[in-house]
Parts: C-alpha cells; sequence; structure tokens
C-alpha cells in the first residue's frame, strides 16, 4: 500500500490515514505521500496490532479523517482492509459526500488459523456484510479473496479483481553467502514473513531433515519464531537454520538475490506479495495450494504447487529443484517475465481506472485527490 500511494502521488494528491506506534511521528510527507497517524492504545509494535489498539484506532480516525477531508476536499475514499479501518472509511465517505472504494486483502475476512477472524463471528460476519455492500466499489487482490466475499458473507455484487504490485527491485549484485555464514556450495532456501500459526513455519524443520544439503534462512519475525528454532534443535537441524529476523529492505533483497528457492508452508494467502518478490529476484517457488498465490503461481511454470499439508510432496518438490540446476534455471527465467505484469506501475493505474469510474458514476470531476 505504501508502494501504491508513492505511485499514486506522482500524478495526484494523495493522504494515508494510519495508526500510530512504536515512536513514529504523527505526521510526515513521504515520497510525496501526506502520512498522518493517529494515536492508539497500547500498540507497541510496529507489526502487530491488539484489539485495543484497533478499537481506538475507529473513533481517533474518523474524528481526524472528517478534518482533513474538509480542509483537502478528497474526492475519493480508498478504504484498506474491511476490518478494523472499514467502519471509518464508509463513515468518511459518506460524511464527506464522496465515493468509497473498498479493498479487501484476504486475512480482514478469512484466517483460518485464528479463532477471531470475522468469518467464525455472527455480529462480525454481519458487519463485515454491511460494509461490502454498502462500498461504491469492492476490490479483491485476488479470486480467492473475491470468491470469500460471496461464500463466507454472501454478498452477490460485483467485486473488482485488481492483483497488488511491488516495486522494481533495484540492479545489484548477488549477495555474498558469507554474509549470512553459509556455505558456498550450500543449497539455500529462504521463508519471508511474519512468523505466526498461519504461516506453519515449523513444517519446513521437516523440509531440512529430508533435504540435508539445504540451508534455510528466515527473513521475519513473531510469536512462534522461538518455537522454530525449539524443534530445529530437537531435530538435529539447528546449524543448518538462520534466523534473521526484522531486516532492512536492502538486506532483505541480497538475501533473496543469494538464495536458490524459496519456500513457503502458509496456510492461507489472501494475495502473498512474497511470492512476487521472489519472483523478482528468479527464485523458483515451492509453496500450497491455499489462497490468492493459485491465481499466478503454477506447477511446474513458477516452482511447485502442491497440495495443502502434503509435506512429502513438498520436500519432494525442493529436492527435485535442488537436482536440477537447469530447471531451477528456465524457471528464473519464466519468473523473471511473468512478475512484469505484477510490478506497481501496474496495479497504480489499474485502481485510477476504478477510481474514475466511481466518480463518473457519481457525477463528480475527475482527477482524485485520493485518501489512502
Amino acid at each position: 500500500m505504501a508502494a501504491m500511494a508513492r505511485t499514486l502521488a506522482r500524478r495526484h494528491e494523495v493522504t494515508v490515514l494510519s495508526s500510530r506506534a512504536a515512536g513514529l511521528p504523527p505526521e510526515e510527507s513521504d515520497g510525496g505521500v501526506h502520512v498522518v497517524r493517529v494515536p492508539v492504545l497500547f500498540r507497541k509494535q510496529l507489526a502487530v496490532a491488539n484489539f485495543a489498539s484497533m478499537a481506538t484506532y475507529l473513533p481517533t480516525a474518523s474524528w481526524r479523517g472528517l478534518r482533513l477531508g474538509r480542509n483537502a476536499g478528497f474526492d475519493v475514499i480508498n478504504t484498506h482492509f474491511v476490518v478494523p479501518t472499514g467502519p471509518v472509511g464508509a463513515w468518511l465517505a459518506r460524511q464527506l459526500k464522496v465515493p468509497n472504494v473498498l479493498s479487501v486483502h484476504g486475512g480482514d475476512l478469512y484466517d483460518p488459523s485464528k479463532s477471531s477472524s470475522p468469518h467464525r463471528h455472527a455480529l462480525l460476519r454481519w458487519s463485515v456484510r454491511h460494509l461490502l455492500c454498502r462500498a461504491d466499489v469492492v476490490v479483491a487482490q485476488s479470486r480467492d479473496t473475491a470468491r470469500n466475499v460471496a461464500a463466507l458473507y454472501g454478498v452477490k455484487r460485483p467485486v473488482e479483481l485488481v492483483p497488488l504490485g511491488i516495486d522494481r527491485p533495484p540492479i545489484a549484485p548477488r549477495g555474498e553467502r558469507r554474509e549470512f555464514d553459509i556455505p558456498e556450495n550450500a543449497y539455500v532456501l529462504i521463508t519471508v514473513g511474519r512468523i505466526v500459526a498461519r504461516k506453519a513455519s515449523l513444517q519446513l524443520v521437516e523440509t531440512l531433515c529430508a533435504v540435508r544439503e539445504a540451508v534455510l534462512l528466515v527473513v521475519g519475525d513473531g510469536p512462534e519464531a522461538a518455537a522454530l528454532m525449539s524443534r530445529a534443535t530437537d531435530r538435529g537441524v539447528a546449524e543448518r537454520v538462520r534466523m534473521l529476523g526484522h531486516v532492512s529492505e536492502a538486506s532483505k533483497q541480497r538475501a533473496l538475490r543469494m538464495a536458490d528457492v524459496f519456500v513457503s508452508t502458509s496456510q492461507h494467502e489472501g494475495f502473498g506479495l512474497v511470492y512476487l518478490e521472489a519472483m523478482a529476484f528468479g527464485l523458483p517457488i515451492v509453496c500450497y495450494d491455499r489462497g490468492g498465490q493459485t491465481d499466478f503461481l503454477s506447477t511446474p511454470a513458477t516452482g511447485y504447487v502442491v497440495a495443502l499439508n502434503d509435506l512429502d510432496a513438498f520436500n519432494t518438490a525442493v529436492a527435485s529443484l535442488r537436482d536440477s540446476p537447469q530447471l531451477r534455471a528456465a524457471i528464473a527465467r519464466h519468473n523473471l517475465a511473468a512478475v512484469e505484469e505484477f510490478f506497481i506501475e501496474r496495479c497504480a493505474e489499474r485502481y485510477e481506472q476504478l477510481f474514475v469510474d466511481a466518480l463518473a458514476r457519481s457525477a463528480r470531476l475527475a482527477g482524485p485527490r485520493v485518501a489512502v
């Protein structure tokens, strides 16, 4: 979303309304984007929200958003995530009398690993349905998310499909393996993302046991990190795991450029930007078949997409790529070409057209200034 806001800001006035945590400033300019962060309660981490912070975001964001809208004269509200920000975007659009383009991203509709997932609770399900029906435009980033709008919430309305996008990575030399304490002849697997239950990252320890030449590079952190290392220690493969934690974009890109294969045991992804990032570095991808990534990943073109939790098939796929450098090279060429359709400029263009269409339907002038 940050990348899209910066891209839109090259041609429009863009304001982003978000929450404040971990010492971030209440207001700043970022790549031409006016970023406004409102205070919330009890949020101390950048990557993790909580119920108290989400609940207090509703009044603080609504109040600040109304002031911003009256001063700036927004033409379009683009609300990202129906939970928890959906009510704010819907209310602001009604008060300011502008279209509300509601973007749903997957986890705000369905998360199989969480008892708090909105689809499990009648009141939340009703609220989500109400917001989906009320929006001027609903945008899903994958067919999987679009199906969930109808299947889980019974909303039988048109849903626009706009895949997410990533920044084009800079051209840089391949990362040095010694930077990550990895032998030059190792077969390097990399996974990127929060280490949470939905990612099922502990399964990757079993992959290391099955593919004995492999080293696993884990980029990211989360509540399951300690359990992952404990499992690796118990299984005798801890010396082949490298836990990088949260790193800069530059460090992540060096790690991706140095790796051989991208692996993910995620139980569900609304879209899966990390897969696009891996493709942009020419990496074959091995993952499961649940989620929005099935829109653009397939066997054998991009690597292997295997049945959910079929760990034997997953490990066989990883070993097959180890044994065939020629196959890895062919997949790399395909992925580098295929990812061209998913860079952020294309995503922003699609959103711009949706904004123009929404304004036309509401008989407003074109040339939107966008609040994200």
